[in-house]
């Protein structure tokens, strides 16, 4: 007699009524979770049931209504699952396996994911498409564009926890110290150690910084720095950091500042502590006006670089991150301070949003 899997079983539950829970956005605070219906893969695509996925400080500006979606649309971007069903084209995948999206999903045939800009696909910002262009992660079943290029597979020895947040803010804040060239024995000071300057933190480490200062007003967060890598941490509401960096660096200022937070007080310090030639490497979300302060710029001609980054995505890069943790360089797990089920995110997003109870960084179990 032949078996029903655990899988089909779940099919059968689930497509007896076509439709999941999902937290969607309706408008600038106006967030809740609804019935939807689940999605359904077509050629090149594949759906994944979510076991683990997060709230991102981005999924907090577009509750605030300062990054615009449309209304309607799951928001969330940081996936981790089971493959459950996979559309025509997609190869080497079976149903059943574990996976990490990133929240970057290129392509990877455009003109931007050739010339190495897997962020950019197909346009600005347009590698960023979970909770931005199409239905995002924090649901029960999450539709996976260009699956070949996207499913990374999880080795059997990490846990979900371990690698969530490898999906955004592990490879954004990374990417601070890649897309500054950072060399070894390289000075850096990370503004804010929030998750994203957290992990940032964390990058520096790893690409072999001398020093690594970071400015942070909150004890647990400053703790959790000098966990992550961090040699100094500054609090800005009892020091003057710019004064304070660059006593720490003998007078000339740091080789990289990091901006994680995407404020203007925040940016101008980062731009007032280089050195001659430095680079500013700026990972915040900014709203509103920002401007560059004519005189730390050195009128422009101060060889300052200032770059910036989007996260890269596809599998490959969740693979060399997912190594990093499998061989024991990079441990994210005590970042995961809370954890909610998807029926009580919206509790959480209030909890995170108002950094309530030591929180660092919410892990939502559908």
């Amino acid at each position: 007699m032949a078996t029903t899997t655990a899988v089909e079983q779940q099919r059968e539950r689930t497509t007896s009524s076509d439709t999941m829970r999902a937290l969607v956005f309706r408008g600038p605070q106006r967030i809740g979770i609804e019935r939807v219906p689940l999605p359904r893969p077509g050629v090149g695509e594949a759906v994944i049931r979510i076991t683990l996925t997060t709230i991102c400080g981005t999924d907090l500006h577009i509750l605030k209504g300062e990054y615009p979606v449309r209304p309607g649309l799951v928001i969330g971007h940081e996936p981790v699952g089971v493959i459950y069903e996979l559309g025509a084209g997609v190869t080497g995948y079976s149903v059943g396996e574990r996976v990490l999206v990133g929240a970057i999903t290129p392509c990877g045939q455009c003109a931007d994911c050739l010339t190495g800009h897997w962020s950019q696909c197909g346009g600005p910002i347009g590698g960023w498409k979970f909770g931005n262009t199409i239905n995002g992660a924090q649901a029960e079943y999450l539709l996976v564009p260009n699956a070949q290029a996207n499913l990374a597979k999880i080795p059997d020895e990490l846990s979900d926890e371990q690698v969530v947040l490898l999906a955004d803010i592990a490879s954004t804040g990374i990417s601070a110290a890649e897309s500054a060239h950072l060399k070894l024995g390289d000075t850096v000071a990370v503004f804010a150690q929030g998750p994203i300057g957290l992990c940032a933190t964390a990058g520096a480490r790893l690409k072999g910084a001398s020093l690594i200062i970071g400015v942070e007003s909150d004890p647990v967060r400053a703790a959790m720095s000098r966990k992550m890598g961090a040699d100094v941490v500054l609090d800005f509401t009892k020091t003057d950091v710019v004064e304070a960096i660059r006593r720490l660096t003998g007078g000339r200022g740091v080789d990289v500042a990091i901006e994680a937070l995407g404020t203007q007080p925040t940016f101008e310090n980062a731009l007032r502590v280089l050195k001659a030639g430095g680079t500013l490497s700026s990972l915040g979300v900014y709203s509103g006006k920002l401007s560059v302060p004519v005189e730390p710029f050195a009128a422009g001609l101060g060889d300052h670089k200032i770059v910036t980054t989007l996260c890269p995505g596809g599998k490959e890069r969740m693979r060399v991150l997912m190594e990093l943790v499998r061989h024991g360089r990079l441990d994210l797990k005590p970042l995961l301070t809370h954890t909610f089920p998807l029926d009580r995110i919206t509790e959480a997003y209030e909890l995170f949003g108002n950094r309530r109870d030591n929180v660092i960084k919410v892990a939502i179990r559908p």
